[in-house]
C-alpha cells in the first residue's frame, strides 16, 4: 500500500519512517497526529500524543489480550496505566484518552513520558540520516534542532514538551487522513498478525467496534428452532434447564478471541452465568462433551427441519463439504487449538474450576 503522491512534498521520506518497523509506535504515533490534526490543533504537546498512543491501542490490548512483541512497550504501559487509573476496559477511545490525558498520577505521567525517549525524533530519521561517527545522542540533538527550522521539509518541530506540524503538510495530512489511517492500521495488522500468527482475524481486533452484533439471528434461526423441538436444554454449565423464554446465547471460546459469532461455536446458557462468565475460557475436560453433545443435537434438528438455512452455512468454515458428520473428534480438532492458544495469550479460565 502506497501513501497518496504529492507534487511539492516529501512523500518518500514519510514512507521510510515505517521501514525496518520493530514495534508499533511510528503506527500509532502518526495516528495520535491525524487525530489531533482533525480536532484543529497543529502544535500539538507531547503528552496529548503519547495519551492519543494509548488510547488508540487500549482495546486491543486489554479486551483482545493481543501480544505486542517483547521489544514494544505500549502493552506494558497500557497494562500499568490500566491498574493505575482504574478505567474499565470497554471504555471509548475518547474517554480513555481523557482519562489518560488529564491524570495526575504519578505513575501514569511517568509511563506516558517514557515514549519521549524514543518516538518524537526517531520518527523524523529519515529527514535526517545519521551521518559519519555521528552518535545517536548527537543526532537527536540534531533532529530537534534542524527540525524548528522544518529542514528538508520535515513534518513538524521538535521543542521539549510539544511539537509544530509543518504548515506545508497539514492540508496533506488532513485530506488524506482516512487514507493514511488505512495505512496505518493495514501494516498494524501485518505486524501484529507476525506476533500473534495463530490468532484470527487481527485487523478486526485494532478498533472498539461501535456496537457488538446482535445474536438474535442465532437465537431465533437456529436455537429456538432446537428449543421448540426438545421443550428444554440443560446449561452445560450450571445443570439448570433452560426454555424457548428463558435462555441467553453465548460463545464457548470467548469472542474476544475468536471475534465472530458463528454458530458452531454458540450454545444455550443460564442467563445470569452468561452474564458473569465474560471473557473467560471452559476447560475442555469437564465441558467439551457436553457442548459437542448440545451441538450434533442442534445441528441434527435444524439441518431436518430447516435444511435450507442459511445458518447452517456457517459449518461450511470448519467442514468443507455440505454433507459432513458433526462428529465429536472433528469439532474437538477445532476448538482446542483455539483454547490452547487463547489461554497463551492470556485469556484466563474460568475461576470456580
Amino acid at each position: 500500500m502506497n501513501l497518496p503522491a504529492s507534487n511539492n512534498l516529501p512523500i518518500n521520506l514519510l514512507s521510510a519512517c515505517f521501514n525496518r518497523t520493530t514495534a508499533t509506535y511510528k503506527f500509532y504515533w502518526l495516528l495520535a497526529i491525524l487525530q489531533s490534526l482533525e480536532n484543529g490543533n497543529s502544535h500539538i504537546s507531547k503528552v496529548e500524543l503519547f495519551s492519543r498512543m494509548l488510547a488508540s491501542s487500549w482495546y486491543t490490548v486489554n479486551y483482545f489480550n493481543i501480544s505486542f512483541g517483547k521489544q514494544d512497550l505500549i502493552q506494558k504501559a497500557i497494562l500499568s496505566i490500566n491498574e493505575s487509573e482504574n478505567i474499565p476496559i470497554s471504555e471509548k477511545r475518547e474517554v480513555v484518552f481523557d482519562r489518560i490525558y488529564k491524570s495526575n498520577n504519578p505513575i501514569t505521567c511517568s509511563t506516558l513520558w517514557h515514549f519521549n525517549k524514543n518516538v518524537p525524533h526517531w520518527f523524523l530519521s529519515p529527514w535526517f540520516p545519521k551521518k559519519k561517527s555521528e552518535t545517536d545522542s548527537i543526532r537527536q540533538k540534531r533532529i530537534y534542532t534542524e527540525s524548528k527550522k522544518f529542514t528538508n521539509k520535515c513534518l513538524y518541530a521538535l521543542s521539549k514538551d510539544s511539537l509544530t506540524i509543518n504548515d506545508d503538510w497539514i492540508e496533506y495530512l488532513v485530506s488524506n487522513a482516512k487514507f493514511l489511517k488505512d495505512f496505518c492500521y493495514w501494516n498494524l495488522a501485518l505486524f501484529l498478525q507476525a506476533k500473534n500468527p495463530n490468532v484470527p482475524d487481527i485487523p478486526n481486533k485494532l478498533v472498539q467496534p461501535a456496537s457488538r452484533n446482535s445474536l438474535t439471528k442465532q437465537k431465533t434461526q437456529f436455537w429456538d428452532i432446537v428449543m421448540e423441538e426438545l421443550g428444554s436444554i440443560q446449561c452445560i454449565y450450571t445443570g439448570k434447564n433452560l426454555t424457548l423464554n428463558n435462555y441467553a446465547v453465548e460463545h464457548f471460546v470467548p469472542y474476544s478471541f475468536v471475534s465472530h459469532d458463528l454458530i458452531w461455536n454458540l450454545i444455550p446458557a443460564d442467563p445470569s452465568f452468561n452474564s458473569s462468565k465474560g471473557s473467560r475460557l471452559p476447560q475442555l475436560r469437564r465441558y467439551f462433551k457436553p457442548f459437542y453433545e448440545v451441538q450434533k443435537t442442534a445441528y441434527e434438528i435444524v439441518k431436518r427441519k430447516e435444511p435450507n438455512s442459511k445458518i447452517l452455512q456457517d459449518y461450511l468454515t470448519i467442514y468443507n463439504e455440505y454433507n459432513f458428520e458433526l462428529t465429536e473428534i472433528g469439532l474437538k480438532r477445532i476448538i482446542q487449538p483455539l483454547i490452547l492458544i487463547a489461554s497463551n495469550n492470556g485469556f484466563e479460565f474460568m475461576k470456580h474450576e
